[in-house]
């Protein structure tokens, strides 16, 4: 079942980035910390990581739709966490179909918002009501 949801997150992806895109300098993720409820927003520059709680959050590329800037977006990260040695996820995230490509933590959700558009802003997002407990 695994290998089946990664097989069709590479064939959506692969479909998605096989679109004329344009690389972006930048972009917003948004991290959640589900212990907690703080969702943080990240701006983070093509080559940039910040760090939230144990995560560090790396972008090496951010692109968009050229035909449709503001209707999706992909974004190549690195996420690292101080508690295991290796990167705990690298790879691309969609926009569009977060679960496809998503980060496997007990603690963490991570999520692309978008990239930096031409106009040198990021599309507006409603900001997520943080989770009660």
């Amino acid at each position: 079942m695994r290998a089946a949801l990664v097989l069709a997150a590479v064939l959506i992806a692969g479909a998605a980035l096989a679109q004329e895109a344009v690389e972006s300098p930048g972009g917003r993720v948004r991290v959640l910390d589900k212990l907690t409820g703080q969702i943080t927003d990240l701006d983070l520059s093509r080559g940039q990581a910040e760090t939230v709680g144990r995560l560090t959050v790396g972008l090496q590329e951010c692109r968009y739709p050229a035909k449709n800037p503001a209707s999706d977006s992909w974004m190549h990260l690195t996420i690292t966490d101080t508690s295991v040695a290796d990167p705990v996820f690298s790879g691309w995230m969609i926009a569009s179909s977060p679960a496809l490509s998503a980060l496997d933590n007990p603690r963490y959700d991570v999520w692309v918002l978008g990239c930096v558009l031409p106009e040198g802003v990021i599309p507006a997002f409603e900001e997520t009501p943080a989770v009660e407990g």
